[in-house]
């Protein structure tokens, strides 16, 4: 047992799978531990009172209709829309309205919910952007759902960034009906898990609502002796009812504390998905800077190639975010999303053809993919990957080490060459993004075998590993193990030892660079928002400089 005590259980009203009710258990291959416990977010009739919900898009333009369809185990609720913005600015309260359980078809996770009609809103022509949650309560107020969706103005002031939601990351984790990329109960696939997934069903319990306190994927503080892995934050979700996955990707954890951080600051932002990035290339023209925050690991070809055009053509990007990995494909007007992930040399449809597509949903750097995702944000993602999660490098530092403490984004920090900023926060987990570097006289620079742009700038830094160690008798506890190193080192090494102990070696990088006409600034973490969301000072300021100077609010 680990010195700290176990998380504590509460409890709180909100939707969802709850200890006791709505959790669908089930065991991976492997020794029995938490960390590789499966439960699964399921519907069913009995149970504490919950409440399930989706739209039929992610986001809208102010002036469409919403059509919201539901389940519930009450046979009454109450709907309330509001805007979640520092003000929590309520749109649209319904009447009590008769609801009725749906059943959940097989598969859905990979088909979807077929359930009818609920409710229809025709959002008003003067809609203010934003992300919108949908609380549902039953008879008496108690709060038993959420949903949410982007509403984007039809017109913006002068001044006013884009945030762009990592919503395939969100849809990657989101485990609601069985299973996600990642784990679940689809059984013929390795570890159950789902390579096709639907939008078309609600979020998984944790992704839009959080209560006060909810642990972060990297654990609040180090070990202080040897002994088994710990996953905070999968215990506390698993001791309250949560998905697995609340503390890696959604709204709730991510962007929306950026958001409130950012309103408190006096920035303006649109909100968009990239559903949007996808089916608009010309969506950002009209924004001097575009800002992606928190965990953005899934990506299709055109949403970079959305990213690359805007640059190219005079826009800044701005991404305090992490884990830049896999490219999938999107389907049926965006309702299918595709990632094969390690498997796609052997189970992507695409891989029989010859030759096979650049759009196999394998990793950015797989060279069948030929992509490398520094090419569009100056970092890769199998250079990083972890750091203060589980047994990967869980002693290691918690910030990054400044080393051009002259590059305009440290002004006003008074940051010299080798401070640490951001420790105190945790910024520096639980995944990373970096590169291929060496360091001459003292500073790193990239090597550029890895796709790094020319004239790029390794800012900060740290290390991260892409495999758990630890002494032989806690590998029981781990979640990973080296799976991603053997991973990283069947794309790019030689299967040798040697190779295999090269390949275990990551980074985490700040960089910047120009391109085109445009630059781009990238904290490869995804822990960054912590740093703001605890008020550090260094991780603040160096975040202001960064949207000062790319909205124009300073000169350049």
């Amino acid at each position: 047992m680990s010195e700290r005590p176990a998380s504590k259980a509460t409890v709180p009203p909100a939707s969802g799978i709850r200890p006791g009710g709505n959790i669908i258990p089930g065991t991976i291959s492997g020794p029995r531990n938490a960390a590789r416990e499966v439960w699964v977010e399921v519907p069913r009739p009995e149970g504490l009172p919950s409440a399930w919900c989706y739209s039929d898009r992610r986001a809208y333009r102010s002036g469409d209709e919403v059509l919201l369809y539901l389940s519930a185990n009450v046979d009454q609720v109450t709907i309330r829309i509001y805007r979640d913005a520092l003000d929590k600015h309520v749109v649209h309260v319904s009447e009590v309205m008769a609801a009725a359980f749906q059943p959940v078809p097989d598969r859905a996770y990979e088909v979807g919910c077929d359930w009818p009609e609920f409710l229809r809103w025709q959002t008003p022509a003067d809609l203010a952007s934003g992300g919108y949650i949908v609380e549902i309560s039953q008879a008496g107020g108690t709060v038993i759902g959420h949903h949410f969706f982007v509403v984007r103005a039809r017109k913006h002031e002068p001044g006013t960034m884009a945030l762009v939601l990592a919503t395939s990351t969100w849809a990657a984790y989101n485990d609601w009906g069985g299973a996600n990329h990642y784990y679940g109960l689809n059984t013929p696939n390795p570890r159950g898990r789902s390579p096709i997934l639907a939008a078309n069903r609600p979020w998984a319990r944790g992704q839009i609502w959080l209560p006060e306190g909810a642990p972060r994927a990297v654990n609040a503080q180090r070990p202080t002796k040897p002994g088994p892995a710990r996953y905070e934050a999968v215990e506390w979700a698993f001791l309250n009812g949560y998905t697995k996955y609340y503390s890696f990707a959604g709204w709730a954890t991510h962007e929306r504390p950026f958001l409130h951080w950012a309103q408190r600051q006096g920035y303006a932002f649109d909100i968009l998905t990239q559903d949007e990035l996808h089916a608009e290339p010309g969506v950002l023209d009209t924004y001097a800077c575009t800002v992606f925050v928190g965990h953005d690991e899934y990506w299709s070809w055109e949403m970079r190639e959305a990213v690359d055009r805007y640059v190219d053509a005079g826009g800044r990007v701005a991404r305090f975010a992490g884990n830049f990995l896999w490219q999938i494909r999107l389907e049926q007007d965006q309702q299918r999303q595709l990632a094969y992930k390690y498997d796609a040399r052997t189970l992507d449809p695409l891989a029989q053809a010859d030759p096979v597509p650049q759009t196999i949903t394998s990793a950015w750097e797989d060279p069948l993919v030929g992509y490398p995702g520094a090419a569009t944000f100056g970092v890769n993602a199998l250079r990083g990957v972890y750091a203060g999660f589980g047994a990967m490098a869980s002693r290691a530092a918690r910030g990054f080490n400044t080393f051009r403490p002259d590059h305009w984004s440290f002004a006003g920090t008074g940051l010299g060459y080798a401070d640490m900023f951001g420790d105190e926060a945790n910024i520096f987990g639980y995944e990373m993004d970096g590169l291929d570097y060496t360091f001459t006289d003292g500073l790193p620079v990239p090597t550029y075998t890895d796709g790094a742009p020319e004239g790029i700038q390794i800012l900060a830094m740290g290390w991260a590993t892409l495999a758990e160690t630890g002494r032989a008798e806690d590998a029981y506890s781990f979640m990973l193990g080296d799976g991603d190193a053997r991973y990283r080192d069947a794309l790019l090494g030689d299967g040798s030892a040697a190779s295999l102990a090269k390949n275990s070696r990551g980074s985490g990088m700040v960089v910047h660079f120009t391109r085109g006409a445009g630059e781009v600034y990238t904290a490869g973490t995804c822990e960054w928002v912590n740093g703001l969301i605890q008020g550090d000072f260094y991780t603040e300021t160096i975040t202001k400089n960064v949207l000062d100077r790319f909205s124009g609010k300073t000169a350049n």
